[in-house]
């Protein structure tokens, strides 16, 4: 199965797709890609859509997993994430790929053990899961977290 893991944001979103054979996980692909400050927020939004679009299309993930809304300290900056992930959710509906939502505490808590774990502890468990060479760009590392979040809990829903 095929999964793509998506950390949305408004300015740096990070995916990564992992594939899994039997008991093994692998990183079949995993980047990050950014969008112009200096347009509007409407179309950066667009930017993030379309990405995600050609992303699918390159890919065929049979389902993503996603971070799901959580509180943020800062409303602009929860509501911008908002309008990422509607893009990228938009993006998977279009291309028929099924989403899956986790919590922040559940994807740490899958990959890391840890539910309040550091971006760098997350990255660091991410490479050693998926047996990754280099380290991936941390918002890269987050979307794989996902993705092996989800491969997890599909163990246990059979």
């Amino acid at each position: 199965m095929l999964v793509l893991g998506v950390d949305p944001g408004s300015r740096v979103t990070g995916y990564g797709l992992v594939e899994k054979k039997g008991q093994q996980m692998t990183c079949i692909h995993a980047g990050t890609f950014g969008t112009s400050l200096n347009r509007p927020f409407f179309e950066r939004i667009y930017e993030i859509f379309q990405s995600m679009t050609e992303i699918m299309n390159r890919f065929q993930p049979e389902e993503m997993a996603i971070e799901d809304l959580f509180f943020h300290k800062n409303l602009e900056s929860a509501l911008k994430i908002g309008h990422a992930r509607g893009a990228v959710l938009i993006a998977a509906v279009q291309n028929r790929v099924r989403i899956f939502e986790y919590s922040p505490l559940e994807i740490k808590k899958s990959v890391v053990g840890y539910g309040r774990a550091t971006k760098e502890q997350v990255r660091s468990m991410t490479q050693v899961i998926l047996k990754m060479k280099t380290l991936p760009p941390l918002d890269a590392s987050d979307a794989l977290a996902a993705a092996i979040c989800h491969l997890n809990w599909m163990r246990w829903r059979g």
